[in-house]
C-alpha cells in the first residue's frame, strides 16, 4: 500500500533527523522537542503528494544540518592547525 511505504519513509526521516539532532548547537533536547512538534503538526496529512513534499523538506533540513556540522568541524580543525598563522 502506498500510505504504508510513505509511513516507512517518514519514520526513517524522523530517525535520521533525531540522530543528526544529537550534535545540534542548542542541544539534543531542544532539537528533539522541535522535531517532534514539527512531525506532530503534520500527523493528519493524508494526501500522498503533500506527504512527499514534507519528506522532501525534511531531507533538505537534513542536508542543511550536515552542512552546518561539516562547517563547524572544518572551522574547528582550521583553528587548531592554523592558529599560529594569525599571531
Amino acid at each position: 500500500r502506498m500510505a504504508s511505504s510513505l509511513r516507512g519513509e517518514v519514520l526513517n526521516l524522523y530517525k535520521n533527523l533525531l540522530y543528526l539532532g544529537r550534535e545540534y548547537p542548542k542541544g539534543a533536547d531542544y532539537f528533539r522537542s522541535r522535531l517532534k512538534a514539527a512531525f506532530l503538526k503534520n500527523k493528519d496529512v493524508k494526501d500522498p503528494e503533500k506527504i512527499k513534499q514534507l519528506i522532501a523538506r525534511g531531507e533538505f533540513v537534513m542536508k542543511e544540518l550536515e552542512a552546518l556540522y561539516f562547517l563547524r568541524k572544518y572551522r574547528a580543525l582550521k583553528q587548531r592547525y592554523y592558529s599560529d598563522d594569525n599571531q
